[in-house]
């Protein structure tokens, strides 16, 4: 099960972290390709200016996100927040950690609204609060990204994770143009032909796989 800890993890200028969560009921929280893109795009409105991303996954009732906090030296300073965010936090000092779950909370309730008025639905759709986890180990770093980019074969969505179009995978080894940290990540694996062989291996065991991260619930 999730470690207490996972809950109360804060959040800090420059950490990395692998962020998760999961609908209170486990029922599908994307049932269309539009909800996935939605999902994505207020991902984006809410958080781009505050973390990158360095992998991602949605799979049906949860996600994972892997991502790098931005240093807010400058908003905790000065108590500013971004344009973007249209409720002010009350009016203290504010760490790095207030201002990021701000922004998260923002996110899932923005989600959450157009979700339900969607599907006719009522009531809280994500498990609170939501779980997150300080990544500090380049190992565990590597190891992380590929079991985020291959977590759809390990709950058999697809045979291979490759085929799966809402993860990350193929962003970061595409040439085109992303808002990833892409060229930082492979930099942990040294090369795109290494990141491609470790995902593949990975994706091949990961059945009899076990870590700590690892359980969503």
């Amino acid at each position: 099960m999730t470690k207490k800890e996972h809950y109360y993890t804060r959040f800090e200028n420059d950490g990395i972290y692998h962020v998760y969560n999961r609908t209170v009921d486990r029922k599908p929280m994307f049932t269309s390709n539009e909800n996935y893109t939605y999902f994505i795009r207020q991902f984006d409105k809410y958080l781009s200016d505050y973390v990158k991303i360095y992998a991602y996954n949605l799979l049906g009732n949860h996600f994972h996100f892997m991502i790098k906090v931005n240093n807010l030296t400058d908003l905790t300073t000065f108590g500013k927040l971004s344009n973007l965010t249209t409720e002010k936090l009350p009016n203290q000092q504010k760490t790095t950690h207030d201002i990021v779950s701000h922004q998260f909370r923002k996110f899932f309730q923005s989600y959450a609204m157009a979700f339900n008025k969607e599907k006719n639905r009522i009531g809280t759709l994500f498990q609170t609060p939501f779980k997150r986890v300080r990544v500090e180990d380049e190992n565990y770093l590597r190891e992380l990204a590929c079991y985020i980019n291959t977590n759809a074969h390990k709950h058999n969505l697809v045979k291979d994770f490759r085929d799966w179009r809402w993860s990350s995978y193929h962003n970061t080894i595409s040439n085109k143009e992303t808002k990833l940290l892409k060229e930082e990540l492979i930099s942990y694996f040294d090369d795109i032909d290494n990141f491609i062989y470790c995902h593949l291996e990975y994706g091949s065991k990961i059945d009899s796989i076990e870590r700590d991260f690892f359980i969503e619930d």
